[in-house]
C-alpha cells in the first residue's frame, strides 16, 4: 500500500510517498481502509521534530482519519467490517489503510460524509471541551477568538454561536474575518503582523474592548504570540482565557493583569481530557453529533489534497494560506 513517511526531520519537502506492506488487524484491532486525512498543525510539527512527542522514524503524519472497516481482529466485536468509523490516531494517518484499537473507533453519523468526519474530532473537540468544560461559557457571554479563521479557531466561532454567545472573530486579514463573519461571527478584527510593538499591542487591545462593548468575557487563544497580552488586557472582570495553542510563539504573561482583572488563564488539553475523562468525551461528541446533524456545525473544507501531494496540505498550514481545515484524500 501508499504511504506518505517522514524519513528525517525537516519541513514537508522531506515527506516521501513510499510502499509498504498493508497492516493486518492484531487482537482488539480493526483495520480501516482510509478515505480521508484531516490536516492539523501538530503534523507541521511532528515531521520537524518540535512536537511535544516523537515518534519513531520512519512514520507518517495525519492525526486523524475516516474510513471504512476492512478487517477485524481476535475479539473485536464492534466496529464491523463495512462500518464507516473515525479515528484520532495522533500519527501515522497518511496512509492506504490503517491498523487501530477497535475501542477507538467512532462510528460516523450516515449524513456526515468522510472529508467532515476526518475534519470534525480534533476541531469540534477541543473547541467544545474548551468553551463547555474550561470556559463554562453562558448565554449572553462575550467571546473573542484569535485565530478565529483556523480549523479549531472556526470551529469556535461556529459552537459560540450554537450556544448563544457574541462572537468577535479575530484574523490576520479582512478574507478571513470575511469567512467567519460568513460563518456567524457577530464581529470581526483584523490584527497586524507580529512583531507588535507597544503601541501596537495596546491598539490591539482597545479594538478588542470596543468590539466587545468595553471588554470580552472568553479569549479563545489559537495563536499565542504577541497576541495575547493585548487580549487579556482586554478580559472583562473574571474573565477567561484559554490557551488553545501558540503557532505565533510561546507568550510571556504579566501575571499582575490576572490580579486585576480577577481573571484566570485556562489550559485546554484536549488530548488528555479525552483519555483522562471518556465518558465524558463521549457524551460532548454526542452532543457535537447531535448540532451537525441540526446543521449548526460543519467544518470548511478550503483545500483538499490527493495522497500524493500530502506534502502540499502540509505546507497550506505551514505557510498560514489554510482556511478552516485542509483534507488529504485517499481513493
Amino acid at each position: 500500500m501508499r504511504a506518505v513517511l517522514s524519513n528525517e526531520p525537516g519541513g514537508p519537502d522531506t515527506l516521501a510517498l513510499t510502499d509498504i506492506p498493508a497492516p493486518e488487524a492484531g487482537p482488539g484491532e480493526v483495520v480501516v481502509d482510509v478515505e480521508a486525512v484531516a490536516v492539523n498543525y501538530p503534523d507541521v510539527l511532528i515531521i520537524e521534530d518540535l512536537y511535544q512527542f516523537k515518534p519513531r522514524r520512519p512514520f507518517a503524519p495525519g492525526a486523524e482519519v475516516a474510513g471504512t472497516v476492512s478487517s477485524v481482529g481476535e475479539g473485536v466485536t464492534s466496529p464491523a467490517v463495512g462500518d464507516r468509523v473515525l479515528a484520532v490516531p495522533g500519527f501515522g494517518g497518511m496512509v492506504e489503510q490503517l491498523a487501530v484499537k477497535a475501542d477507538a473507533c467512532i462510528s460516523i453519523p450516515d449524513s456526515m460524509p468522510s472529508d467532515d468526519a476526518a475534519a470534525f474530532v480534533m476541531a469540534y473537540g477541543t473547541s467544545h471541551y474548551a468553551l463547555k468544560d474550561r470556559a463554562h461559557a453562558r448565554a449572553g457571554e462575550s467571546l473573542f477568538v484569535l485565530g478565529a479563521a483556523g480549523g479549531v479557531g472556526l470551529a469556535a466561532v461556529q459552537l459560540g454561536k450554537a450556544m448563544g454567545l457574541r462572537v468577535i472573530a479575530g484574523c490576520s486579514s479582512q478574507e478571513k474575518v470575511d469567512l467567519c463573519l460568513a460563518h456567524g461571527a457577530d464581529a470581526g478584527i483584523v490584527y497586524p503582523r507580529q512583531p507588535l510593538d507597544r503601541s501596537q499591542q495596546k491598539a490591539l487591545a482597545d479594538e478588542i474592548k470596543a468590539a466587545g462593548g468595553g471588554g470580552v468575557d472568553i479569549v479563545y487563544d489559537a495563536v499565542g504570540g504577541d497576541y495575547a497580552e493585548p487580549a487579556v488586557r482586554a478580559l472583562n472582570w473574571e474573565g477567561r482565557f484559554l490557551v488553545i495553542g501558540f503557532p505565533a510563539g510561546i507568550p510571556a504573561l504579566p501575571l499582575n493583569l490576572t490580579l486585576l482583572k480577577s481573571c484566570q488563564i485556562v489550559g485546554v488539553f484536549w488530548g488528555a481530557f479525552v483519555m483522562s475523562q471518556p465518558e465524558a468525551n463521549a457524551a460532548n461528541l454526542a452532543e457535537l453529533f447531535a448540532l451537525y446533524d441540526e446543521g449548526k456545525i460543519k467544518p470548511h473544507i478550503s483545500a483538499r489534497f490527493p495522497l500524493e501531494r500530502a506534502a502540499d496540505a502540509i505546507t497550506e498550514l505551514a505557510e498560514r494560506r489554510a482556511e478552516g481545515k485542509v483534507v488529504v484524500t485517499v481513493p
